[in-house]
């Protein structure tokens, strides 16, 4: 119901991108700058400044955005009250979740809920943990899962469950004959690692920090972005990665790959968090109560 232009704007102002915008609207490029034009002749002023192949707000642009927001969430959350009113729970859900999460553990529980609440429509974002918790302050998502704790005050936090780290090779691997292993041990193999801004990162660089060992003493082989591409690197041999019991489970089982556990333990927690102060619809909270009751199980 918020004014159409309202929306167009919002969007260019959050992208920075004429084209970002329009596709993430599914409109043309000048259908989107048709709706700024019109909205700065209504306004009288310039909303944004143009020059060099790039766009930025300008202070009065910077303004609008801020009532925009506010003006658009409660519009929809308007819209979700009415909703709940009326009938059962339904329209969207916007999730957020870590790779590892979004792979292994939140299909089953999707699938469920769906079952539960047909006219509910979920939409999954996968991003490292970083990116999921960035879009959850900029109110992007309505909950998020992520492995470890949430670093942004903004945003509450709940532990679901443990999950456990564990050194992954190939069955040949030299390191493959072990019951369990030392972080010294891995100084002299080749390692596989998720990128910066991983939860599985993160966690395992502060682990070996509070052993005495700097991350960057390992013998870096190479750095991917989801555990099934670890996982097949991995199996040709030239290195160990560190990856979650969830995300190796099934080739263990079936002898493609070996995982040890590490001595200590590594143990995280896996995460649901969501916008401490913003509107929780009947809808997000009783996705939050299932996947809490889900993964407590």
């Amino acid at each position: 119901m918020a004014d159409r232009r309202l929306q167009v704007f919002h969007a260019v102002a959050k992208q920075l991108s004429f084209t970002k915008a329009a596709e993430l609207l599914f409109m043309t490029q000048p259908a989107v700058t048709f709706q700024i034009k019109q909205l700065e002749e209504q306004l009288n002023c310039r909303l944004f400044e143009r020059g060099h192949g790039r766009i930025q707000l300008t202070p009065v642009g910077a303004l609008v955005l801020s009532y925009a927001e506010r003006i658009l969430s409660m519009t929809a959350e308007m819209e979700t009250r009415i909703r709940e009113m009326v009938g059962a729970l339904s329209g969207p859900l916007l999730i957020g979740a870590s790779t590892t999460i979004a792979e292994y553990v939140l299909p089953q529980i999707l699938g469920q809920f769906k079952a539960s609440h047909p006219d509910v429509q979920a939409k999954l974002t996968v991003g490292n943990s970083d990116r999921v918790t960035q879009a959850l302050g900029e109110h992007s998502l309505d909950v998020g899962l992520i492995e470890g704790p949430a670093e942004m005050p903004s945003l509450a936090a709940e532990v679901l469950c443990e999950d456990e780290l564990l050194v992954v090779v190939s069955p040949d691997h030299p390191l493959a004959a072990a019951a369990a292993l030392s972080p010294d041990a891995l100084l002299q193999h080749g390692y596989v690692s998720r990128e910066a801004g991983s939860g599985t990162r993160d966690f395992t660089d502060l682990y070996l920090r509070q052993r005495g060992i700097d991350p960057g003493t390992l013998r870096l082989v190479m750095e991917l972005s989801t555990p099934e591409a670890l996982k097949g690197v991995v199996a040709t041999g030239i290195g160990f990665a560190i990856m979650s019991r969830l995300a190796v489970e099934r080739d263990r089982q079936f002898g493609r790959l070996r995982a040890i556990p590490l001595a200590p333990r590594l143990m995280r927690a896996l995460t649901l968090v969501y916008p401490r102060e913003r509107f929780r619809s009947m809808l997000v909270n009783t996705f939050i109560e299932f996947a809490k009751k889900s993964l407590r199980a």
